[in-house]
């Protein structure tokens, strides 16, 4: 009997375990399944034109540099600027809006930065009716400073990469909430304008937003195309821009030879 019995006690404890066993199995599958959407549902596209480069900042800066600007410091300096008239500020239109977080003393830029912004949103608004959005403009070396240690993705506030940001030539413009369509629309009107060096974008992954470094050249060139144009339209079309750099390209290439 005693035999029995133990017999008897190992069968239940064994089907006890294979139970145990059975059930942490029927769990398994549901929590790999939800992994699984968890990471489905963070895919985000992103295969920029203008991707951000080392090269790229070197760029803005030898820009800043040949235009001999200064890179403004302080809210005193700032204010100097604005005063002189060598910064201007962004005003909204129909076809641009300015981020309600932007801080109203920062919402300027150079003049030609802001033609080109005007430019552009323009050109948009035409195309789309919607209005482009600047998520910020001219910025301070403390302003950087101070982003520098909350976003390590941010320019530095100094040295050959700096943001150009502290100049007051560059502007973000916007890209979350796009089409995929008004994404590509936007890189095919700044890819002529970047062929002719007359603008240096980079495609922010993080911020999600066009960020533009406007040339000086931009001014004159802007002037030249306004006057071949009157008394037509003065904003020059992404069809337009595309026939000018081919044309550039196909001087600087006969030049050459």
């Amino acid at each position: 009997m005693r035999i029995g019995n133990r017999i008897f006690t190992f069968i239940v404890a064994s089907m006890a375990i294979c139970a145990q066993a059975l059930a942490i199995n029927s769990v398994r599958p549901r929590t790999h399944h939800k992994r699984f959407r968890h990471v489905a549902f963070h895919h985000i596209y992103y295969h920029p034109v203008f991707r951000p480069s080392h090269e790229s900042l070197l760029i803005q800066n030898e820009e800043i540099d040949r235009l001999e600007l200064p890179r403004i410091e302080d809210d005193e300096q700032l204010e100097e600027l604005k005063a002189s008239g060598d910064l201007v500020a962004i005003v909204p239109s129909e076809a641009l809006r300015i981020a309600p977080e932007l801080p109203a003393n920062r919402r300027y830029c150079r003049p030609w930065t802001l033609d080109f912004l005007n430019d552009i949103s323009t050109e948009y608004y035409k195309e789309f009716h919607q209005q482009l959005q600047v998520n910020s403009a001219v910025r301070t070396v403390k302003v950087q400073a101070k982003l520098r240690k909350h976003n390590r993705n941010a320019a530095p506030y100094e040295g050959d990469t700096a943001s150009s940001h502290l100049a007051g030539i560059t502007v973000d413009i916007q890209r979350r909430g796009m089409t995929r369509k008004q994404v590509q629309w936007v890189e095919q009107y700044m890819v002529p304008l970047k062929e002719m060096s007359l603008i240096e974008p980079e495609e922010e992954r993080h911020q999600w937003v066009f960020h533009v470094m406007v040339s000086g050249r931009y001014e004159d060139w802007r002037e030249a195309q306004m006057q071949e144009r009157e008394p037509r339209e003065t904003v020059p079309s992404a069809a337009e821009l595309r026939t000018v750099s081919e044309r550039q390209n196909s001087s600087a290439q006969g030049d050459g030879n």
